[in-house]
């Protein structure tokens, strides 16, 4: 299928590619968090001084509002702030690609404010509430990339779920560049990836990617996601540099004695896969604030014991508060 938009933003969307390539083989991919105020209105200064703290740290992208930037609960208007914070702070440095969703109609309103404020690409969060065969997934995408020049990463996730028929057609829209799976189902991603075109992308979306990082890296898909990077760097790049240096004892320690107890505190309340983490974000003094509803800060016994557990891990790796 040949591009809309013609052989200058082939080239551009090609660069992006390249140079999200070349992020995710040296970094995790960060995503920040949206700062509010304790009233709940966005706090353009804290999203400032959080997105700098996690360029700093030096990682392969960042991705500023989608999941654990809160998207969902983003008008146009914020939106255009907190993207612009990313851009402005990444100077060019790494790539930002920012969170689009719910109907392709509304994800075109976003990729146009996106593209405005100088985003490189953007990742296309599943669509909102109803299931949808693959056709209509297909659809989906193909009516966003006619509107908008930047690259696109599809999320699936959720209702959203490629088949190796559909992720040939998605990689054949000119624009369309990758796939963030959240779904660990590995035997359907090793399908996708021998599916996919050479130099396709694919990264680990689940929630912890750690988790399941050494299982996606067997089947071709080494590259993830860190909401640990968001609130502790340290840990996320420890965690980083253990896997890709072959450290596996390294890797059980971090495993075994922070991510599996911050997954079975993670799983005791839905929604704290964002509040989690902005609580610990908190907890290093980020000036993150609160989450927005549907979502709910942790209980004091849960942040109690997020403290004890952040404490262990930054023990981990020679950190300290």
């Amino acid at each position: 299928m040949a591009s809309i938009w013609g052989d200058s933003v082939a080239g551009e969307t090609e660069t992006t590619a390249r140079r999200l390539r070349h992020g995710m083989e040296s970094g995790v991919l960060s995503f920040p968090l949206t700062s509010l105020h304790d009233d709940g209105s966005l706090d353009p200064d804290g999203c400032r001084a959080h997105v700098a703290a996690q360029l700093a740290t030096a990682p392969g992208a960042v991705f500023p509002a989608c999941g654990t930037g809160e998207f969902f609960s983003l008008d146009e208007e914020e939106y255009r702030q907190v993207v612009t914070v990313a851009v402005e702070e990444a100077g060019g440095r790494m790539p930002v690609v920012a969170g689009v969703g719910y109907g392709w109609a509304q994800a075109a309103r976003f990729a146009r404010v996106a593209e405005d404020a100088g985003a490189d690409a953007l990742l296309v969060l599943p669509h909102y509430l109803v299931a949808a065969p693959q056709d209509g997934l297909v659809a989906q995408l193909e009516r966003l990339a006619a509107r908008t020049r930047l690259p696109l990463i599809a999320y699936q996730r959720g209702q959203v779920a490629y088949t190796p028929a559909s992720l040939r057609r998605i990689a054949d829209i000119p624009n369309v560049i990758g796939l963030k799976d959240g779904h660990s189902d590995l035997d359907r991603l090793q399908r996708l990836t021998l599916a996919a075109p050479e130099g396709f992308l694919f990264f680990n979306g689940a929630a912890t990617a750690e988790m399941q990082a050494r299982a996606y890296a067997t089947v071709g898909v080494p590259a993830y996601s860190s909401a640990v990077h968001a609130f502790a760097p340290e840990i996320a790049n420890a965690f980083f540099t253990a896997l890709r240096t072959g450290d596996d004892k390294g890797v059980e320690r971090l495993l075994r004695d922070f991510y599996v107890p911050l997954v079975e505190l993670r799983d005791r309340v839905p929604g704290y896969a964002v509040s989690l983490v902005k609580a610990a974000a908190r907890l290093r003094g980020r000036a993150v604030g609160p989450v927005r509803a549907p979502l709910t800060d942790p209980s004091p016994g849960d942040l109690a014991d997020l403290r004890t557990l952040l404490a262990s891990g930054l023990d981990l790796v020679g950190a300290t508060l």
